[in-house]
């Protein structure tokens, strides 16, 4: 109720205006500077002859190689920090020309030294710059970790690892990135710790594939240093701070402690979304909201140690306050470091004191079992880290819990609200759940994921159960797909309807444009014809046209929950004039329930979250019918008349 009242109260404060129409896409990265003709043929042609370098690379290196192929982006990052300040004009500084040319004898050193044993740049310490390859789209993207002096390759201690989250920057292009980082080893550096700066995609407070670029990151440390992966601290400030709440919050138990600085912590009142005057988002944006919002899911920190800093005077003191009523109502204190007099910068002589309280709880670190583990989620997607996950809900997008007690070693007890399927992460003996003692005997035989089916919970792998439910790796909405391996697939025939088959070209260019200005990469593209089993068993599949236009949504139109001709479409009993109507819809692929397919959407947020991070949330829940004949709404190229999610079983 308290927190409640909180809100309240700073909506009705909230300074009110009305939008009606989103302001022009604004480009991101902005427009660079002019460079001279002589510096962009220089660059141009040592881009090239690194090119070169790098192709030679990965001719030579085997397919079964693995170790070597995840190293080969440590020499790419450095062609592609060049190759795209030169291909979008991102040069920002005269003085980024000469950085480039670093980069370049860089990239050349390392490809002259990649078959060298051991590469030189994983014995060096201080600051060192990286790349990995991402899973999402074939793209390489940077990182950075600052190796401490004393590290030794061979040394059998894993150390402690910082993930630092960057706060924002519209023009932290690659090249950027890493002469800001190659400048300072930061804010905050402890003496024997591995401190990883991830690139997080970008401007986007480590959401969706920024989200998944951190742990990408991470395990690409694991693989070149090793970490303690009981003694990781989450840190960052500004938008890592809002970056901090969120990976804290929505990672329960990953972490031995957290330090938000500033940013943002929750949509409704940072974004002002809410305001008196204002016309509110539709009721599916605001059910979405619990995706990020890291208020609602405060008690999960009741595993993770929280130690927040605010500069006293810094507006974006909000998010601490708010998590702190939020923790409050869970039952839960926040630690709070406060700058005296500060702005939106950390305090020295509070810095100081925060690096000490952090050194102390991470001295430690994590228990290997703790004997109470609180957990909540309002989506599989963040079904919980370490000891416990809720692999299902029995109804998505209400508040699920799990609270788990030892009573020792091998006997424990569970309470759950809303837990379709859990799984725990040891494995006792005796298990006792929402007063139900499971049979002890099967504990070795089925493993420890457990499945309420008809009010009564059993072992999931002795229970007949379908394969098509909403789960972690399956729980829609839209941009979902996006936080896996994907690929766009273009159509190759003539569409049902000229105005369809427009709107659709128009969706797909904005979408491609949208992934590579945001998240810094190629959306992997594939025409119909071209897609292969390979493809289908690995990805999630962007099907863009209608079953006309595109071959591969014909091949499968008769397994998906709508009918689809020229004149009319048919879904959840209405029927539309298919001439000015169209899907947009994620759903479990018939060809491998495993993947999704998507039709007709991108990442579903607009051009107005350009200007914003705290803007970029999911926008359209499983499914919506846009029509193209009625004025369009703020956001979208077309009026959606009807929008919702599937249930629990995709039905």
């Amino acid at each position: 109720m308290r927190l409640a009242v909180a809100i309240l109260t700073l909506l009705l404060a909230a300074s009110t205006f009305a939008q009606t129409h989103p302001p022009p896409a604004k480009r991101l990265p902005p427009a660079g500077i002019a460079i001279s003709a002589a510096d962009r043929a220089e660059l141009a042609a040592g881009a090239a002859a690194l090119g070169k370098e790098i192709d030679a690379l990965r001719r030579a290196i085997p397919t079964n190689d693995d170790r070597a192929l995840a190293l080969l982006p440590d020499v790419e990052i450095f062609h592609k920090a060049v190759d795209w300040a030169l291909r979008y004009d991102e040069f920002f500084d005269a003085k980024q020309v000469a950085y480039a040319r670093h980069l370049l004898a860089e990239g050349h050193t390392r490809a002259q030294h990649f078959h060298d044993s051991p590469q030189p740049w994983l014995v060096a310490t201080g600051i060192v710059l990286h790349g990995y390859r991402s899973k999402l789209d074939d793209s390489v993207q940077p990182y950075v970790v600052v190796v401490p002096p004393a590290w030794r390759p061979e040394e059998k201690q894993k150390r402690r690892l910082d993930v630092v989250l960057s706060g924002r920057n519209e023009k932290r292009t690659e090249l950027a990135f890493f002469a800001e980082r190659e400048k300072s080893p930061g804010d905050i550096v402890p003496a024997d710790a591995l401190v990883l700066y991830p690139y997080g995609r970008f401007c986007n407070a480590t959401k969706f594939a920024g989200e998944v670029d951190v742990f990408e990151a991470m395990d690409a440390v694991g693989r070149n240093y090793g970490y303690d992966p009981t003694r990781v601290v989450d840190r960052g400030f500004s938008m890592g701070g809002a970056s901090a709440w969120h990976l804290a919050a929505h990672h329960a138990g990953l972490w031995v402690a957290a330090s938000p600085g500033a940013g943002f912590a929750e949509t409704a009142i940072y974004t002002k979304a809410l305001a008196p005057g204002k016309t509110p988002p539709p009721w599916w944006e605001q059910t979405l909201w619990h995706w990020y919002n890291a208020t609602d899911v405060a008690g999960n920190l009741f595993n993770c140690p929280t130690v927040a800093y605010s500069g006293e005077i810094d507006p974006q003191k909000q998010s601490a306050d708010l998590m702190e009523q939020a923790m409050a109502t869970e039952g839960l204190k926040l630690e709070r470091f406060i700058g005296p007099q500060t702005g939106h910068k950390y305090e020295p002589a509070t810095k100081a004191k925060l690096a000490a309280r952090l050194d102390e709880l991470a001295a430690h670190g994590q228990e290997a079992w703790p004997g109470e583990i609180r957990l909540a989620t309002y989506t599989p997607r963040y079904p919980g880290d370490r000891w416990v996950s809720i692999l299902a809900l029995s109804k998505q997008w209400e508040r699920a819990d799990v609270r788990v007690r030892t009573l020792n070693p091998n006997t424990v007890t569970i309470e759950t609200k809303n837990v379709r399927e859990l799984e725990l992460r040891n494995s006792p003996t005796e298990i006792t759940i929402d007063g139900q003692k499971l049979p002890s005997h099967q504990t070795s035989r089925s493993g420890r994921a457990l499945w309420k089916e008809n009010g009564n919970w059993h072992y999931a792998a002795e229970t007949p159960r379908s394969d098509l439910y909403k789960h972690t790796a399956l729980s829609g909405p839209i941009d979902d797909a996006f936080m896996d391996a994907f690929v766009f697939v273009r159509p190759t025939n003539r569409p049902l309807n000229e105005k369809i088959g427009a709107w659709t070209d128009r969706e797909f260019t904005h979408a491609t444009k949208m992934w590579r200005d945001l998240f810094r990469g190629e959306a992997p593209v594939k025409s119909d014809a071209d897609v292969t089993d390979a493809d289908i068993a690995n990805h999630n599949l962007v099907l863009w046209g209608d079953p006309s236009s595109n071959k591969l949504l014909a091949r499968i139109l008769a397994q998906l929950p709508l009918q689809w001709t020229a004149d009319k479409l048919v879904f959840r009993g209405q029927t539309y004039d298919a001439t000015h109507t169209a899907p947009i819809l994620i759903f479990p692929n018939p060809l491998n329930p495993a993947h999704y397919i998507v039709l007709n959407s991108g990442m579903d947020f607009r051009d107005d979250a350009y200007g914003s991070n705290a803007l970029q949330t999911p926008k359209l829940p499983d499914y919506a019918i846009v029509d193209l004949d009625t004025p369009p709404g703020p956001k979208w190229p077309g009026k959606i008349v009807d929008a919702g999610f599937f249930d629990e079983d995709w039905k």
